[in-house]
């Protein structure tokens, strides 16, 4: 029986020019590419915005069919001490390159979770073997890698992919799967993602499993997302001072669809950002919002936090 691979690793891109949403960036790697040389890099930016994707296209264009034994990834998040830096990345960093390569590239993923003393090592290890090797530091904020290794290397910054970026790649995906996809199919994906290529694939994935027909009420269902129909319902029946109504709608989002308290916070910042309603408004729905969202990560009870925040709204309602 074949076995089904995880489309995210199944469509990762294999040249440079199939990394979508980033053409400023990808420009300049390409320059890299011909020039068959580049500095250490550091790219930065959210999650599923192809910081991995780009480092790995272009280790296939740089070095062929010994890209594998040219181009190592680790994970800075699973070893973060000294120890990682004086073994795994100085042994492979101090042996020459394989075939016609002028250097290998070492790509370290979640750099940002690097502690200071290992970071300082990492400098160290960057300047010694800089003739054999360069590095490709990935975080996702930059100002977490200290001052000496950032002024070593080129910064990139990665955003957060557009709507266009995400619909193309799902489109690509879903003609070579054969699946059927809707407008509202795809607009559900790209609402769900909020710009994580990552989390697109896998909701079509997840989706396709179902049935080769990709309907929105899937994609919403399988990530556990609440329409953004129904985020609205919930702000609208609060601000409107329909408290108890806005209680049932809520636990109908919690209870009956098993949407987390944060996914609802998450939601319901996207939403209020457009809403029509006054800026000052806005203002003071923002506040309370995230008001909420720490308490709910300092670890109070997240249900009683969103009856609180549709309480305040309801009582905020006179303003508008």
């Amino acid at each position: 029986m074949q076995r089904e691979e995880i489309w995210t690793e199944k469509y990762r891109p294999r040249k440079l020019e199939e990394v979508v949403g980033q053409d400023a960036i990808i420009k300049n790697l390409r320059s890299y590419v011909r020039r068959r040389n580049l500095p250490h890099l550091i790219f930065s930016g959210p999650a599923g915005v192809g910081k991995t994707a780009a480092a790995i296209a272009m280790a296939h264009e740089l070095y062929g069919e010994t890209w594998a034994e040219n181009f190592t990834e680790l994970n800075a998040s699973d070893e973060r001490g000294i120890e990682v830096v004086r073994n795994q990345i100085k042994n492979f960093a101090r042996t020459m390159p394989i075939g016609n390569a002028a250097f290998k590239i070492i790509f370290l993923d979640e750099a940002d979770a690097l502690t200071d003393a290992a970071q300082s090592a990492l400098r160290r290890t960057m300047e010694r073997y800089s003739g054999t090797c360069r590095f490709i530091l990935s975080c996702n904020y930059s100002s977490k890698i200290i001052e000496p290794i950032q002024s070593r290397c080129s910064v990139y910054r990665f955003k957060s992919l557009s709507y266009d970026a995400i619909a193309s790649r799902i489109k690509y995906i879903a003609e070579i799967e054969g699946l059927k996809l809707t407008k509202d199919a795809v607009r559900a994906i790209n609402y769900v993602s909020v710009g994580d290529m990552r989390r697109a694939v896998n909701a079509l994935q997840s989706a396709a499993v179902v049935s080769r027909e990709i309907k929105p009420e899937m994609i919403y269902e399988i990530t556990a997302t609440a329409r953004p129909e129904e985020i609205e319902e919930l702000i609208t029946r609060a601000l409107d001072g329909k408290f108890f109504e806005a209680l049932d709608k809520l636990a109908d989002l919690m209870d009956d669809k098993g949407i987390s308290g944060d996914e609802i916070l998450a939601q319901m910042h996207r939403l209020v950002i457009n809403m029509d309603i006054p800026a000052r408004k806005k203002v003071e729905l923002m506040d309370r919002i995230g008001e909420a969202d720490y308490r709910i990560t300092e670890g109070a009870n997240e249900r009683i936090q969103l009856d609180a925040l549709l309480a305040s709204f309801c009582l905020s309602s006179d303003l508008l």
